[in-house]
């Protein structure tokens, strides 16, 4: 795929993570629009969302990812009883998976 193509789906699929996240976490930023290949191809970052949860000193990331582990939003940083409760609403609410693989964010 050329590369303006896949961006230009991978940003469109970014937004909607991020309006996603928006919703229950108040905030949230892009993250990646595309995934990286040892084909050296451009590829958007894939369609489906599942969530995932990373622990740091300052508290928890919420990361709205593909079934690779691209992150496509991310809102942060919360502590563990925000977390649980916006988890909680997005499993509620959505049948969304957990991804508990590695996580692949932005540097």
């Amino acid at each position: 795929m050329q590369y303006f193509t896949a961006l230009k789906i991978g940003e469109k699929r970014v937004r909607s993570a991020q309006d996603f996240l928006k919703t229950y976490a108040g905030n949230a930023m892009p993250a990646l629009a595309l995934k990286d290949n040892k084909a050296e191809q451009w590829e958007p970052v894939g369609e489906e969302n599942l969530y995932g949860v990373v622990r740091e000193l300052n508290g928890f990331m919420i990361v709205i990812c593909d079934k690779n582990g691209i992150a496509k939003s991310l809102a942060n940083w919360f502590s563990e009883e925000e977390k649980n409760n916006i988890i909680a609403k997005i499993k509620s609410e959505h049948a969304i998976e957990e991804y508990t693989g590695r996580l692949s964010l932005p540097v």
